[in-house]
């Protein structure tokens, strides 16, 4: 984080600009993409294998449901809708070209708090049917294009709103795979290599996570069940505040029973493929698919210039952070 912060709105008009934020950002990202909002689960049968591992060692919070004995494994917060969304395109009947999206709200036990995590999630998550011949990274670019030009059209309608907002997003994205960023700075960590490249690009698309690079290491762990790890991606923008970059979304086109039986075999975890959902991927059952997760939170940090995720969230943090925020001018909620 730069030394000098000073917010540019008050607690007010924070709170009034994260309202606008949200209402003009889930309109342009439903039109731009051809979505339908639908109600979504807080919680689902861990039996089923809707739940997501995320990078594969994130615990979901747990319960027990005693009115309902057929949960014998009790009940598990989401920790994304990922496949609970490519199920539900089939439920309502969704057809290729549309799609659907949903409030997600989340409790990542496990997450470690800091200026750009929290232990609260909240994102827009959306799912979209495709047909065979729309898997492709030329589809896939063209609709990180879409919500960068959503993401676009939102700040400036915000800053008319409250022009003392300095913010600035470039619209230009560049895409770029993480085999590209080992081979150019393979000193590097893959955190590095991403600060890197996105503080010479500004908007920028990272391609392919989730399976081994050349040396034999991964970029980043991705669950093997959901995105198609040649056809997914993490979008970030440079964040001026934090002088650093910041993911605001993780997004891809879905595995197709091909890709399911390939990635969960190379993770190790073959035995998921007899669950519920993975049986209904494997005998072509759900929709072909891409889809992902904008954060609610992180997108309001970005657009209104914020320092610290608790300027725009309602969260639990650590007295230290609490105390060293306040010590900043940094007010959280």
């Amino acid at each position: 984080m730069k030394q000098e912060y000073r917010p540019a709105l008050s607690l007010y008009e924070t709170q009034s600009a994260i309202g606008a934020v949200k209402r003009i950002f889930q309109e342009q990202l439903a039109r731009r993409l051809g979505l339908l909002r639908v109600t979504a689960p807080l919680f689902v049968d861990p039996a089923t294998g809707l739940n997501d591992d995320l990078n594969g060692v994130e615990r979901p919070v747990a319960f027990d449901v005693p009115q309902i004995p057929e949960l014998e494994r009790g009940a598990e917060i989401v920790q994304s809708l990922a496949k609970w969304k490519r199920q539900a395109l089939a439920q309502y009947g969704i057809a290729p070209g549309k799609g659907l999206y949903t409030d997600m709200n989340a409790i990542r036990r496990d997450e470690v708090p800091d200026e750009v995590h929290s232990i609260y999630v909240d994102q827009w998550d959306w799912e979209k049917a495709l047909t065979p011949q729309m898997r492709s990274e030329e589809y896939l670019r063209d609709t990180v294009s879409d919500i960068v030009a959503a993401v676009c059209f939102t700040l400036a309608e915000v800053k008319k709103m409250y022009p003392q907002l300095c913010v600035s997003i470039s619209r230009h994205v560049s895409f770029v795979t993480t085999q590209q960023l080992e081979d150019r700075w393979p000193e590097l960590s893959p955190r590095q290599r991403e600060e890197a490249y996105v503080r010479e690009h500004p908007t920028a698309f990272i391609m392919q996570i989730g399976g081994r690079l050349k040396s034999g290491r991964r970029h980043d762990g991705r669950a093997p069940d959901y995105d198609d790890w040649t056809l997914n991606g993490d979008l970030l923008f440079w964040d001026a505040p934090l002088d650093r970059a910041l993911e605001v979304s993780s997004m891809g086109i879905r595995v197709d029973a091909q890709g399911m039986r390939s990635q969960c075999e190379a993770a190790g975890c073959a035995q998921r493929l007899e669950l519920p959902f993975h049986r209904a991927v494997l005998q072509g059952e759900v929709p072909l698919s891409i889809g992902g997760g904008i954060g609610q939170s992180r997108l309001c940090m970005l657009l209104l210039g914020k320092a610290h995720i608790g300027e725009v969230q309602a969260s639990l943090w650590p007295g230290q952070m609490i105390k060293a925020c306040g010590e900043r001018g940094i007010p959280l909620l």
